[in-house]
């Protein structure tokens, strides 16, 4: 599994993406999920040749774009969750 995001990183650890559009781009892919109700966005990649999902919320700063990790997993698990409301790793009771 660490060998198939591999690539995602070594990708996202040096670019400094202004837009979604930019991130997109890069990772064609994957797809642009807005969030009506929630009022965010987020972006999935598909990792692995479809084998896992890697599910990000993102934050553009003045000079980095910081991906905030919501859910990794295989693509089963994935059809299973929210992609708009998984947090996968935020602490219990916050």
């Amino acid at each position: 599994m660490l060998k198939a995001f591999e690539r995602f990183y070594e990708v996202a650890k040096d670019v400094n993406w202004k837009t979604p559009q930019d991130i997109i781009e890069s990772f064609n892919n994957s797809d642009f999920v807005t969030c009506s109700k929630q009022g965010t966005s987020r972006i999935v990649f598909n990792i692995g040749q479809n084998k896992y999902r890697l599910i990000v919320g993102y934050y553009f700063a003045a000079n980095q774009t910081i991906l905030y990790v919501k859910f990794v997993g295989t693509h089963k698990q994935y059809d299973l969750i929210d992609v708009c409301a998984v947090e996968m790793f935020k602490k219990k009771g916050k």
